[in-house]
């Protein structure tokens, strides 16, 4: 398939926060920008457009980029949102999902081809272990949503061929380099692209000795969850003074 006008919407996770470009808006590549830089090889009039801004929650998602989007007329949408819900200490996750169904309808209404994706399961155990129940089930309201509105589903959930661990960021949140290209290379398959990315493999983490993991786990608790929580508990955001990265359509160079 051939498409002319990509518009990209969600959090961090969309805006490439963990693959840093100093070249490239807000410091950022990411999988979108992959994505993109693979779709303006195969049409001479092709527009990108990057709305994500982390840390967004899905209602101010929708707020503010899905009628942005749809004014931008795009034949693909890609959209991730909920994570930052799912990771709120109370979440209600039918009105969630009742906002999501929402915004997909709007989108899906304009003809574009819509990408949705599920949140990655993160095991039983670790700091994502006792959510990991409301992960799931947030995923099998996306599938739904998806089925009902003939979008596209990028389903990390189920994605067992590659190490988590392997593609995360040092901040255990967001994708690496490395992640940010599996994902390029699901969201073209996903949407039937003839590409040249080649998959991602990368080898098993060497375990670390138990004194390590207490400076590993004690360095991270300080450089990462204890400013997250505090922005929680104060009520800002990572995403409170950042603007969108492409946020209208132009040519990707």
């Amino acid at each position: 398939m051939t498409f002319h006008r990509y518009v990209a919407l969600g959090d961090s996770f969309t805006e490439g926060v963990g693959d840093p470009d100093p070249a490239r808006p807000n410091g950022l590549r990411g999988w979108a920008d992959r994505v993109a830089d693979v779709l303006a090889q195969q049409t001479d009039d092709f527009g990108y457009a990057n709305l994500a801004i982390r840390g967004r929650k899905l209602a101010p998602i929708v707020a503010e980029q899905v009628g942005a989007a749809v004014a931008l007329e795009p034949d693909l949408v890609t959209i991730h949102g909920g994570g930052n819900d799912v990771l709120r200490p109370r979440v209600d996750l039918d009105a969630l999902a009742q906002t999501y169904d929402d915004a997909i309808a709007r989108l899906s209404a304009t003809g574009a081809k819509v990408v949705m994706f599920t949140i990655f399961d993160p095991g039983g155990k670790g700091i994502y272990g006792p959510v990991r129940g409301r992960m799931a089930i947030f995923n099998e309201w996306v599938r739904e949503i998806a089925d009902r509105h003939d979008a596209t589903v990028v389903d990390m959930w189920r994605m067992r061929d590659i190490e988590i661990a392997g593609v995360m960021d040092t901040d255990r949140m967001h994708l690496n380099s490395h992640g940010h290209t599996h994902m390029a290379h699901a969201v073209l398959e996903a949407i039937g692209v003839e590409h040249a990315l080649e998959p991602v493999t990368v080898p098993p983490l060497a375990p670390l000795a138990r004194r390590e993991q207490w400076a590993a786990n004690a360095r991270w608790t300080r450089e990462f969850l204890v400013p997250w929580v505090h922005r929680r508990i104060t009520g800002r955001s990572s995403g409170d003074t950042v603007s969108p990265k492409r946020p209208g359509l132009s040519r990707v160079r």
